[in-house]
């Protein structure tokens, strides 16, 4: 029953989905990035729709299906991601909002074109934000104080206090968005590994 209640508290609508929605567009060229939206726009879509909609679809085409474009679409086709997130799986990701994005580039003293030119700190950050395997909402709840290993190699830890489901620091604010290899959390920061 807590498990039900939380993930629908944690079912909210796809505000965050902005930062993934973009990850297709950059399927296309990796020279090209002329045809990147500049705007972000917000999914009036919500996650029950989206997670209806997309089960079907993978990481990248549910992102292509929300139909925004963030700073998230630039750093896995920067860093080279793209078919990883397109790969047989399954994945969970944890992905930053826009926002998120930019208070993270505020923390490092960065701005986005030096980040994205660093490919391999990308790289390392991106996949901090990737566990192995399909991990729904009930199984996060399920895992509280437990630390998880990401795709990069350290460890995230996952906290649960009443209805707030926490990845190291960074709150969850949607859950569940299922995708045919896999399924992505919404959060509200960026997870940077330890150095």
């Amino acid at each position: 029953m807590k498990c039900n209640m939380l993930k629908k508290k944690l079912m909210v609508p796809v505000l965050a989905l902005t930062l993934l929605t973009g990850v297709a567009a950059g399927c296309g060229d990796d020279d090209d990035n002329s045809s990147l939206p500049t705007t972000t726009e917000q999914s009036t879509t919500s996650v029950d729709q989206m997670a209806g909609a997309t089960a079907t679809k993978d990481i990248v085409d549910t992102a292509v299906a929300a139909g925004n474009v963030t700073v998230l679409v630039e750093a896995v086709q920067a860093a080279g991601l793209v078919e990883t997130l397109k790969g047989a799986g399954p994945f969970t990701v944890f992905a930053p909002t826009d926002a998120a994005f930019a208070d993270a580039l505020a923390a490092l003293d960065m701005t986005k074109e030096s980040l994205l030119a660093d490919k391999e700190r990308l790289a390392t950050i991106l996949k901090y934000h990737v566990v192995a395997g399909k991990t729904l909402a009930a199984d996060v709840v399920g895992l509280d104080g437990k630390d998880i290993a990401t795709v990069a190699g350290p460890t995230i830890r996952i906290t649960v206090d009443g209805d707030m489901v926490r990845v190291n620091d960074a709150k969850v604010t949607a859950a569940d968005i299922v995708t045919s290899n896999g399924v992505i959390h919404v959060i509200d920061k960026v997870l940077l590994p330890p150095s």
